[in-house]
């Protein structure tokens, strides 16, 4: 640089030596001209030194902004609508799905909600078996169509008609399937034998969050999904109740199904279904049943249990906690024992009971229980709310509103349908 002055010096010298004299605002001028080729480069190193360390500061900031230009977090929710017993009435089935916004105005699968938790005893005390049956598979399938999914457990009236109890069973009923021999080979290896075999489970674990798996996956403490702080966010669903006392609670559900699985096959595999009761007498259980198959069908057992509806609201909120952590489950869903007037949920909404006696046979409210869950970015965390309604004709009535600010990386699971292993 040092040599660059110079020679403009001694350029601007030997100007003014020729033109003496030229006016001095063109000698300037022409000056000028002459000595920007040899100045530039001095010129050029000056304002790099000058200006280096703005530039760096612009470069940091704009390359600061690398979070803010990533893709940002999406929010994940699920709409869940559980419907208990529908007890042979096609109409207020209809109604009831209807109004929770399951079907659309011409009956088919709206696409509204994401999953439909169906809890049992579709048959018995009504004529319409068979449409409640077709109803249930044909939005089975259109659920599966657009992602969503229908859960269906068995009722203790489907195992009583497996059995040969047909106590509730009406003529007007049997005649629907063509007569009583119709009515048996149906239930065992026609279309409805083969539902309750291939769609239908005792109990089921439905997650609110993808992250848990597809239903049915098993709560396994170990498991690495259940090492979040969603490890619970599931429902545990079945017709009766999970009893503190039923020995097969886990691995949840698989242990209970599995027994469901191997006793039904022994009812619907019997060379000859043994004449329905009454008027011929109680068949009971079949030869070979054993004793986990007689518990699972026993007062305690997840069909017939009735202790969350008729313990005191002490004794059963002392006792919720250590069955939902066995369950890997905040709430237990279940129908069964009906109360005519409304969706009875008790300890915080931890035990929700939905059997409020939707058939006429029992004149009772209709209803369902609409659960809205979201999980939401929150700064670097996420908030997650569980909504939860209980849906009459006269309108939504508040059941609860929880919400939870969690850590973690949900982000990869916003998109994943509820799909069932089964």
């Amino acid at each position: 640089m040092r040599t660059s002055v110079r020679l403009a010096l001694l350029a601007l010298l030997a100007a003014v030596a020729i033109n003496y004299f030229e006016p001095l605002p063109d000698l300037l001028n022409r000056l000028w001209v002459r000595a920007l080729p040899i100045l530039a480069p001095a010129n050029d190193a000056l304002h790099n030194i000058l200006h280096s360390d703005s530039q760096q500061q612009q470069q940091q900031v704009f390359s600061a902004p690398a979070d803010a230009s990533a893709k940002p977090r999406r929010a994940f929710r699920r709409r869940l609508v559980a419907v208990g017993d529908l007890h042979g009435d096609f109409p207020n089935a209809q109604k009831v799905l209807t109004m929770a916004r399951v079907i659309d105005d011409k009956g088919a699968w709206s696409g509204e909600t994401d999953v439909l938790v169906q809890t049992g005893d579709i048959v018995d005390r009504g004529p319409h078996t068979l449409p409640l049956y077709e109803l249930i598979e044909m939005l089975r399938r259109q659920a599966l169509e657009v992602g969503g999914q229908v859960v269906s457990t068995h009722g203790n009236h489907e195992w009583m008609n497996a059995i040969g109890d047909w106590r509730y069973v009406s003529q007007a009923e049997i005649q629907t399937f063509g007569g009583v021999a119709e009515r048996q080979a149906m239930l065992a290896k026609g279309w409805v034998g083969r539902a309750w075999r291939d769609n239908y489970t005792v109990a089921a674990r439905v997650p609110l969050h993808p992250s848990l798996g597809p239903v049915n996956t098993d709560y396994t403490p170990a498991a690495p999904a259940f090492s979040t702080s969603l490890s619970h966010a599931a429902l545990a669903v079945v017709h009766g109740g999970l009893a503190p006392t039923y020995p097969d609670l886990a691995p949840f559900p698989s242990r209970i199904n599995a027994l469901g699985s191997s006793l039904l096959a022994r009812l619907q595999d019997r060379k000859t279904q043994p004449p329905p009761h009454p008027p011929a007498p109680y068949p009971g259980l079949p030869f070979g049943t054993t004793p986990a198959e007689e518990r699972l069908y026993g007062s305690d057992g997840p069909l017939w249990y009735r202790g969350w509806a008729h313990d005191s609201e002490a004794d059963a909120c002392a006792k919720v906690d250590g069955v939902l952590a066995k369950l890997g489950a905040r709430r237990m869903v279940m129908g069964h024992t009906p109360d005519f007037e409304k969706i009875v949920s008790r300890c915080g909404a931890k035990v929700i009971i939905i059997d409020t006696g939707i058939s006429r046979a029992y004149g009772g409210a209709l209803s369902a229980l609409e659960i809205v869950y979201t999980l939401t970015p929150s700064g670097d965390a996420w908030e997650e709310r569980e909504v939860l309604h209980a849906v009459y004709e006269s309108g939504p009535v508040l059941l609860g509103d929880d919400k939870r600010v969690i850590q973690g990386d949900f982000e990869a699971w916003a998109n994943v349908p509820p799909v069932s292993s089964k």
